[in-house]
């Protein structure tokens, strides 16, 4: 796909690419072709804005209700953005279902896939149906990048997810990452918008217990060594503190003052937002989070072994105000140049890292604990369910 020149004039056309992009991923497997992807809203808590400069007028509909233009600009580059985070995780783990432990954890990962792929969908719709030539543009390149050219909008979305023990840490970790940046979206000021997040949100659910029952898996199991684990935490946790964006953001500020993005707890906030913090303040919130996640992974190992931890915030950062600086991962401590480069090879997954965890998956059948009692991923898609804010 990747050099045509075909341009879409209507949704049916970009369905077109969409089928032809799936197949030459290579995820077009017999249940995701015969699975029906469609266009799906939930719904919304208000149809009044909620926050920001017009806080209690009716949210729009339609572009031509949007006040300027450079409103209606940023609200279509945050939807390119959510949409190519989809469509890149799909291509991420495109490797993954030779390898599956288990029947159920491979289709688990075809269900993971199909949700991923509804969303890019979502977003591509909005685009098409909302917002004219540009928007159609734009739907079609989200199909031309590729992740595994390096090409996808933001780094974190162009590294290879190639073992299981990379799907359970970003599954639990990048996709709690995803689920913030839904919520925050789901307060839009652009209704369509909200009501195609609030959908996703439940969606998104099924992803992120996927990945933390997965490594609580790995752990009870005890095959993998702690030490082991703990490198592909640091790499995905670090990885996904960057999602957040910069300090200081105007966009984020802007957003906000627009109605198109709140806070994660807008709702239950009531205090005036900070609006020259509000990426930061969201990235505090996600660690919080996290840092709960991986005390309950702690009490899944043997008596007397060493703890995860989560990685301090400044560490291993590519955006915002500790890109380039050097922290220790656990203690937040700073360290000259020589220190850092000796800590960060001891921290993050090596190649032989890498060699030594795919030798383990490969020979130790018993590297992970079998998935009992647990109904058939696929068999439920589609369903409704519980909101992914408390999971």
């Amino acid at each position: 796909m990747p050099g045509k020149v075909a341009k879409i004039g209507n949704f049916s056309d970009w369905v077109g690419l969409f089928n032809e992009w799936r197949k030459e991923v290579g995820v077009n497997k017999d249940d995701v072709e015969a699975f029906h992807f469609d266009t799906l809203y939930g719904a919304i808590e208000t149809g009044e804005i909620q926050f920001g400069a017009y806080k209690g007028r009716n949210k729009w509909e339609n572009l031509r209700q949007i006040p300027t233009q450079q409103m209606r600009d940023a609200l279509m580059n945050m939807i390119i953005y959510q949409g190519d985070t989809e469509f890149a995780s799909v291509e991420q783990q495109r490797n993954l279902f030779e390898t599956a432990p288990s029947e159920w954890d491979r289709r688990a990962l075809t269900r993971v896939m199909i949700e991923e792929m509804r969303h890019g969908w979502q977003m591509c719709a909005l685009l098409i149906d909302f917002f004219g030539s540009s928007g159609k543009v734009e739907a079609q390149k989200m199909l031309e990048r590729r992740a595994f050219e390096n090409k996808r909008l933001l780094g974190t979305f162009n590294v290879d997810v190639d073992n299981w023990l990379d799907f359970f840490t970003y599954t639990d970790f990048v996709d709690r990452d995803g689920k913030f940046q839904l919520q925050m979206l789901k307060y839009s000021s652009f209704a369509p918008l909200g009501r195609s997040t609030s959908y996703m949100l439940r969606e998104e659910a099924f992803h992120m217990g996927t990945g933390n029952d997965g490594l609580r898996r790995v752990v009870e199991a005890g095959v993998i060594p702690r030490w082991l684990m703990q490198k592909y935490l640091n790499k995905w946790i670090s990885s996904s503190f960057d999602l957040f964006g910069t300090d200081h953001s105007s966009s984020a500020h802007w957003a906000y003052v627009w109605g198109i993005k709140g806070r994660y707890d807008e709702m239950q906030n009531d205090k005036a937002a900070d609006l020259d913090d509000l990426n930061d303040y969201s990235r505090h919130l996600y660690r919080q989070e996290v840092a709960g996640l991986v005390e309950r992974l702690n009490t899944f190992l043997e008596p007397g072994e060493k703890k995860f931890y989560t990685p301090d915030i400044r560490f291993n950062r590519n955006i915002g105000q500790w890109t380039g600086k050097k922290y220790h991962c656990e203690t937040g401590e700073p360290l000259d140049d020589r220190s850092y480069e000796r800590h960060c090879k001891e921290n993050l997954p090596s190649a032989k890292d890498k060699e030594l965890l795919l030798d383990i998956i490969r020979n130790e059948k018993k590297w992970i604990m079998e998935k009992v009692g647990a109904r058939d991923p696929l068999s439920t898609i589609g369903e409704p369910r519980r909101s992914a804010i408390n999971i």
